[in-house]
């Protein structure tokens, strides 16, 4: 991949993508949705708090890099997408894997055929590792496979928008109690409702400032 990103054009990028594959009718997104979704708890790693700022300098690098364009739909707030499957000729499923990575770090076959069933579904794994194969024997690949790491049974894969990953050494820690994994599994779909509401407050709030916008031109 000749473009290097940094990590808040990554973050961006991906969440892009993945509002476009999981809320197509909430897409294109405008600033403070796209805010919302990189700043998110569930399905991020790492979570991040970007400013409207940080979020506006990504959105700026990234249309200079030709991957971002603001969307011409006409509306009276400017809404943003990605154009990365027109640029690199990517489909659907190819999109789906890439945007696992880049909104969630490297992944097993296991880990990414799970999580991004809810972009596209994968029948089985063999069909995962297909996809990244291609990805990887592109001209200029866009995925690699990181060395299996002690401990661990599965290797991982990870895009290459970034650059080459390092690869970091991870520490052996116990397996979590049952009860522990139904506390965090129950703390995640909280953080996620959490998050829907405060990207549905946003966009009532947008929605009102458009309507008073628009009295006040018959006033």
């Amino acid at each position: 991949m000749e473009t290097i990103l940094n990590d808040s054009e990554i973050r961006i990028l991906g969440c892009l993508i993945e509002k476009e594959l999981t809320t197509p009718e909430y897409y294109p997104l405008t600033l403070n949705a796209l805010t919302n979704a990189c700043n998110q708890k569930s399905n991020r790693d790492p979570v991040m708090a970007l400013e409207d700022a940080d979020v506006v300098r990504g959105l700026d690098s990234l249309k200079f890099k030709q991957l971002v364009v603001v969307s011409s739909d006409g509306g009276r707030v400017p809404k943003y997408r990605h154009i990365l499957a027109e640029r690199l000729r990517l489909v659907p499923e190819e999109l789906a894997l890439i945007c696992e990575m880049l909104v969630r770090g490297p992944q097993t076959v296991g880990e990414l055929r799970t999580r991004a069933e809810r972009m596209h579904p994968f029948p089985d794994l063999a069909a995962v590792e297909e996809v990244l194969a291609e990805l990887m024997s592109r001209e200029q690949p866009l995925v690699t496979r990181l060395p299996r790491q002690p401990g661990r049974k599965e290797a991982r894969y990870a895009h290459l928008f970034a650059g080459e990953p390092e690869v970091v050494a991870e520490e052996t820690t116990p397996s979590r109690e049952a009860a522990r994994l139904r506390v965090m599994a129950g703390d995640e779909r909280l953080a996620k409702l959490e998050e829907e509401v405060a990207t549905l407050k946003s966009e009532m709030a947008e929605l009102r400032q458009m309507i008073a916008e628009f009295k006040a031109q018959f006033e």
